[in-house]
């Protein structure tokens, strides 16, 4: 390859990379489906490759909607098992926040309310949406109702909306702290929206995830998550300082011991309560975003001993 079409593809790779992450909500996964995109890239006959961005754009597609429908991700999936990998602000792996729909499309919340969605209307929904691609560009056939069928599911689901400024969402997730390490179960009650919806990885212990509806269970989950035990310190390595923090866009409180990230909450906020939580334990789904914690230094705790 000569350094041209390597400099051509290399001037795409973030674009690629942030597609990727928002069709396979995996940061490990979209690297490796940018990895093999660049191995085509490698082999194939440049000189015929009129449109070089459509066309890296549409082998990267292909090669997420193959893993999104391998036999793997498909029993993680229906096994109730998965969640998307959280990753800390100015991650390069989030890609454009130009505008609201860009943004949006990161969110814990947007991410995992699209796993509803089938391979193909995902990755339509998210060419279309966020990345502005014209349904010529798409060419795949029916590609406007796939579009539909998308944003009829995703809005169905949402819950918010809406451009949030986020000192407000700061402000309103440090008040829901102190309510829940308190255990101020009725301020908790009254700082979360009427259709407030839970789900959490119960510590990277299960098989299944935990979901959550209805003001007073979330409340009771997130006041029993709070609690601090011997048992939970035992299992996070310490006494963890609690800090927030963004992630994918969205303020979090993180757990952290000696400087190691071992637990994340991501809130969504609307209207001046939240109306979406996502609880994430497992060191898994916990790598990238702990090292970009690690690497980047801690900061000023929100509580500096839980």
């Amino acid at each position: 390859m000569d350094s041209a079409a390597l400099d051509r593809f290399e001037a795409g790779r973030g674009r690629l990379a942030s597609l990727a992450y928002r069709l396979l909500g995996s940061a490990a996964d979209a690297e490796d489906a940018v990895q093999d995109t660049f191995l085509r890239w490698q082999a194939a006959d440049r000189e015929r490759v009129e449109a070089p961005e459509a066309w890296l754009t549409k082998v990267v597609t292909r090669l997420c909607l193959d893993r999104l429908r391998s036999a793997q991700a498909r029993h993680e999936r229906a096994a109730g098992a998965w969640l998307p990998e959280p990753l800390l602000e100015g991650d390069p792996m989030l890609g454009p926040a130009d505008t609201f729909e860009q943004r949006e499309s990161v969110s814990l919340a947007v991410l995992t309310l699209m796993e509803r969605l089938s391979p193909v209307e995902r990755a339509v929904y998210v060419l279309r949406e966020v990345f502005s691609y014209s349904h010529a560009d798409i060419t795949r056939s029916a590609s406007q109702q796939h579009l539909h069928r998308a944003r009829v599911r995703v809005a169905a689901e949402r819950r918010g909306g809406g451009e949030v400024d986020p000192a407000s969402a700061r402000r309103v997730v440090e008040e829901f702290l102190a309510a829940a390490v308190s255990g101020r179960t009725e301020r908790l009650v009254a700082l979360l929206t009427d259709d407030v919806a839970a789900v959490s990885d119960g510590a990277g212990l299960g098989k299944r995830l935990l979901r959550f509806r209805t003001r007073e269970r979330v409340a009771s989950y997130v006041r029993a998550g709070f609690k601090p035990t011997p048992a939970k310190r035992r299992l996070a390595g310490g006494s963890p300082a609690l800090h927030i923090a963004l992630v994918n866009g969205s303020p979090a409180v993180l757990a952290v011991v000696e400087g190691r990230v071992v637990g994340a909450v991501a809130f969504e906020v609307a209207g001046g309560r939240v109306a979406f939580l996502c609880g994430i334990a497992a060191a898994d789904r916990l790598a990238r975003l702990a090292e970009s914690w690690r690497q980047r230094g801690p900061g000023t705790p929100a509580i500096a001993a839980w």
